[in-house]
């Protein structure tokens, strides 16, 4: 099959600017991926660096049958998860949630309302407690999640690029969102349990 890709030609061919443009091209999909994904930015980078490594090394071997963006979404997919199997994960994902939140809370409309505080915190506390939850799935219905409702990919991109099929991209996603509102509504409850416990 031809290539319409120049750079991607080129890169075949062994030419390293070419290989260059094209991580200019891809390099931030890349990264926000494993970002939503690991929720770390020093391990997002690491993970990023990783990708292209091996994309490099295993250019030549790209056969074409999927685009190169579906290509290198699946080595950082897969290098995420190593990462994540390696046991070095923990509460990253959670932590990042106060800065987006803060960052959220601080908009133009919030920051000229005198309980634009106030809202801010309640903002904060909600996206710990969505985060929180998103954490406590399993790391193929957290993936797949993430792929499908941040990144915003077509379900049948997500199948090629997790290599299952198309049938089960959807049942992950409706099974993640069926656990996260179940938490969700779980979670004022223990909110109130603990706070009865720790009153006077």
């Amino acid at each position: 099959m031809a290539d319409p890709d120049p750079d991607l030609a080129r890169a075949r061919a062994g030419d390293r600017a070419a290989f260059a443009n094209l991580v200019r091209r891809h390099q931030r999909r890349v990264y926000a991926a494993a970002l939503h994904i690991l929720g770390n930015h020093a391990d997002a980078d690491d993970v990023v660096q990783e990708t292209f490594v091996r994309a490099y090394k295993g250019l030549a071997g790209f056969d074409g049958r999927s685009d190169l963006f579906t290509w290198l979404y699946r080595i950082a997919i897969n290098t995420a998860l190593n990462t994540l199997r390696s046991g070095q994960r923990g509460g990253a994902l959670v932590s990042r949630g106060g800065a987006e939140a803060a960052h959220l809370g601080g908009r133009p409309e919030a920051l000229g309302d005198p309980a634009g505080t106030d809202r801010r915190a309640e903002l904060a506390e909600d996206v710990q407690t969505v985060l929180a939850a998103v954490a406590e799935l399993s790391p193929p219905l957290r993936i797949t999640l993430v792929l499908a409702t941040v990144e915003g990919l077509p379900y049948r991109q997500i199948s090629e690029i997790l290599e299952v099929p198309e049938g089960t991209v959807a049942w992950r996603v409706g099974e993640a969102r069926r656990l996260l509102r179940l938490r969700l509504q779980l979670a004022p409850a223990a909110a109130n349990a603990n706070s009865d416990r720790t009153s006077p």
